[in-house]
């Protein structure tokens, strides 16, 4: 492929790839590159590419007048995921909280050589923010290999709110895009460079349109909070990977595991954890244990009131986090006939301010040699006793242990 079409029009619609960008009149969104130089890579217009004034080399996203995005350099734009799928906002966008945004970053090898002006080495990522504010922005980063000139660039967009939130990665959402279809990404593109490509995920893109694609991903606005908890559960014992949700029989020891991540600039201190157990688990006396940065392998809390009054774990700084795990037994007080799904809470309370998580046990009864039903039975702590606990959380601190300082984050 010779030359580079002069429009929209000349692109095949099987070859347009990439929604539609809107950039607000006067917004420049922060981009750059690797190049060391405060102007940045050359930039093109279409009729230059046509004229050959780029050549033989290779370079990505450096065309400004585009016409499926506009300014290439604006490469990586935000939209609501349920909303208009063909229009990403470039620079900003204003959030509203539970919502989930999709954060797409194109990609387009400039060269007009098509296959003998393939791009290898090209990969994707994306580097998102941990803390709460008004204000958070998404930095998405393209790499290739030399010769490609750059062979790094980088471009935001920033999702506002007049509250304080957080996002967090939809595992799983990570994908890329072109005119053979979707592939799926790993999640470790967030902080880490993944191949992407034409025919498969190998790094190699040809140049011009045709070969151009999207990576998305998808995140999560919360509001009104201050921490993020993690709530999961495997079977005691079963050295399994802890899960959302875990199938589990009458007389089954489970162990549940809390996160906390303090997502505030400053260190909060009085950290209070508590769980509400639903009907049919009971809490295994003596079985609470808080790991973090002091404790890395995990210390015995002789307070056996996590499940009532709760726990206060301590102080944490700027992104520190801990984990409380304690094991509970599946009993039968009420399981109905079919599929029960025992759902377990989890709260903190920070400075006034409740974040909750869930876990669930599924269990199975049959009654008179009868099949299970497949309707779920769904029980779940939701009294109002529950939920006055949950809310007096941390006021006045209602059970004081040693001080656990964390300083650093640590995965168990």
């Amino acid at each position: 492929m010779n030359k580079f079409a002069k429009s929209i029009l000349s692109v095949s619609a099987a070859a347009i790839v990439a929604t539609a960008t809107l950039i607000p009149a006067g917004l420049v969104s922060a981009y750059g590159d690797n190049t060391g130089t405060k102007e940045g890579r050359p930039v093109y217009t279409l009729d230059q590419i046509n004229a050959g004034e780029l050549g033989d080399k290779i370079t990505f996203n450096s065309i400004v007048n585009d016409g499926k995005i506009g300014d290439e350099r604006n490469f990586v734009g935000a939209r609501k995921t349920n909303g208009n799928a063909t229009v990403y906002n470039a620079n900003s966008i204003d959030v509203e909280d539970g919502e989930v945004y999709t954060i797409r970053l194109y990609v387009h090898n400039n060269s007009p050589k098509g296959t003998d002006g393939v791009a290898k080495g090209v990969g994707v990522s994306f580097a998102l923010p941990t803390a709460v504010a008004k204000s958070q922005t998404i930095v998405g980063y393209l790499d290739a290999d030399a010769p490609a000139t750059p062979t790094r660039y980088f471009d935001e967009v920033t999702l506002n709110s007049s509250d304080d939130f957080y996002i967090e990665y939809v595992e799983g959402s990570a994908q890329y895009r072109n005119e053979n279809g979707t592939f799926k990404l790993a999640d470790t593109v967030i902080n880490g460079k993944t191949l992407i490509g034409y025919t498969s995920m190998n790094g190699e893109i040809p140049g011009c349109f045709k070969y151009d694609g999207e990576a998305t991903i998808q995140v999560k606005v919360h509001k009104s909070v201050n921490a993020k908890v993690s709530k999961t559960v495997r079977i005691k014992g079963s050295g399994a990977k802890f899960a959302e949700s875990v199938e589990a029989n009458v007389g089954d020891e489970v162990e549940f595991q809390i996160e906390y991540v303090n997502l505030l600039q400053d260190e909060v201190k009085d950290v209070m954890i508590r769980d509400v157990l639903p009907n049919n688990l009971e809490y295994v006396e003596n079985s609470t244990y808080l790991y973090n940065s002091n404790h890395k392998d995990g210390i015995l809390l002789p307070e056996n009131t996590l499940t009532t009054t709760g726990l206060n774990i301590g102080a944490y700084k700027t992104k520190g986090n801990a984990y409380v795990r304690f094991t509970a037994k599946v009993v039968d007080k009420s399981i109905a006939c079919g599929k029960n799904q025992l759902v377990n809470w989890a709260a903190s309370t920070v400075l006034g301010k409740v974040t909750k998580d869930d876990a669930s046990v599924m269990v199975a009864k049959t009654c008179n040699d009868t099949p299970v039903v497949p309707n779920t039975n769904k029980i779940v702590a939701t009294g109002a006793s529950d939920m006055v606990l949950i809310s007096a959380l941390g006021a006045g601190g209602l059970v004081s242990i040693v001080s656990y300082a964390v300083v650093s984050r640590r995965k168990f």
